[in-house]
């Protein structure tokens, strides 16, 4: 049985490490980095760009847009003048029609990119919601991205404020509308394989996904 699982992931909450690891014990596929990369070649643009190319001083939709971008650095994305941002409908657009496509077909783990409003109500999937205490999450950035609290502080910030931004601005939804995700955890108590369990539990009960006794 096919299925997908969305993850919404607040900054220092371990949503990318968490989400391959269960992919991978699932045996399914993890989506992050190959989602702007399907969508820069559904607007025709360099692909390269979408995930590689650093830009300085990005105004508010640039920040938004490229928090979609890679969610392992904050701001990576493309060139303010760029093709990419001069409609952002378009992004949105495009970005949802590559999220459903994951779902339609054989589904997988989907970090981020409002997938959990993109795919609200569908009966083959499981929205999480990864959260935690500010100070705690700034703290495990730090640990995680090997950086000190200063420059953790001012990461978080900017991802919280841009991942929020574009809910808001493409949707009208929050992050933390409860009424968007089946299942909420705090990763900065609970450990990660404790996360990882709760999940793959939880992908069972809702999915009747099981863990690859072959892997």
């Amino acid at each position: 049985m096919s299925g997908t699982i969305t993850i919404s992931a607040s900054y220092g909450t371990e949503g990318a490490v968490i989400g391959r690891q269960i992919a991978q014990l699932l045996g399914i596929e993890f989506f992050d980095r190959a989602i702007p990369v399907a969508v820069a070649q559904k607007l025709e643009v360099d692909p390269e760009e979408a995930i590689a190319k650093d830009w300085l001083a990005p105004g508010r939709m640039e920040r938004v847009l490229a928090a979609l971008a890679d969610t392992s650095i904050p701001f990576i994305g493309m060139d303010a003048n760029s093709a990419f941002f001069a409609n952002p409908d378009a992004f949105r657009l495009a970005t949802e029609s590559v999220l459903r496509h994951i779902a339609d077909e054989e589904g997988g783990v989907i970090l981020g990119r409002a997938s959990s409003v993109v795919l609200e109500g569908r009966p083959d999937v499981l929205s999480v919601r990864l959260d935690g205490p500010v100070a705690a999450r700034i703290y495990q950035g730090a640990e995680a991205r090997e950086i000190d609290q200063a420059a953790a502080k001012k990461e978080q910030q900017q991802v919280d404020e841009a991942r929020e931004s574009y809910m808001q601005t493409f949707y009208r939804r929050s992050q933390n509308d409860l009424r968007l995700y089946h299942l909420m955890l705090d990763s900065t108590a609970l450990s990660r394989q404790t996360c990882v369990d709760i999940i793959i539990a939880a992908a069972h009960d809702r999915l009747g996904l099981n863990i690859d006794e072959s892997l």
